[in-house]
């Protein structure tokens, strides 16, 4: 069992930037990538960028590239999420995930196994 913890959220100004980590306990040999999905108040839980494990090979969102950098140490375990240039509508709960080897996308919630609990990131204006 993949146990995932997130932290870093908080309450930030537009134009600022934050990070956000995410630290995997009892991870399982067979991950094969972590994913970063957010949830706005009263709206879906939408990808926002992924990585995988072994390689690095980093995916984004269009709403986010260039503005967030995923990446991930895989000596600690952990996974990060630098957000600059923060917007309003970048306000929402943060979600790790991790997910097994797929041949799907990595932008599907659905191939995520393990989710954190969420971490609150609000933007204000």
């Amino acid at each position: 069992q993949v146990r995932l913890v997130e932290s870093g959220g908080g309450l930030v100004q537009a134009g600022d930037s934050l990070k956000l980590s995410c630290t995997s306990s009892g991870r399982s040999s067979a991950t094969y990538a972590m994913a970063w999905f957010r949830q706005a108040p009263g709206k879906g839980r939408n990808w926002v960028a992924a990585i995988t494990w072994s390689r690095g090979n980093t995916f984004y969102a269009d709403s986010v590239k260039g503005r967030f950098t995923v990446s991930r140490d895989i000596v600690k375990n952990t996974m990060e999420l630098q957000m600059n240039n923060l917007g309003t509508e970048d306000t929402a709960v943060y979600y790790c995930a991790s997910t097994a080897p797929t041949r799907r996308s990595l932008s599907l919630a659905t191939e995520y196994r393990s989710w954190g609990q969420g971490t609150q990131v609000t933007v204000s204006s």
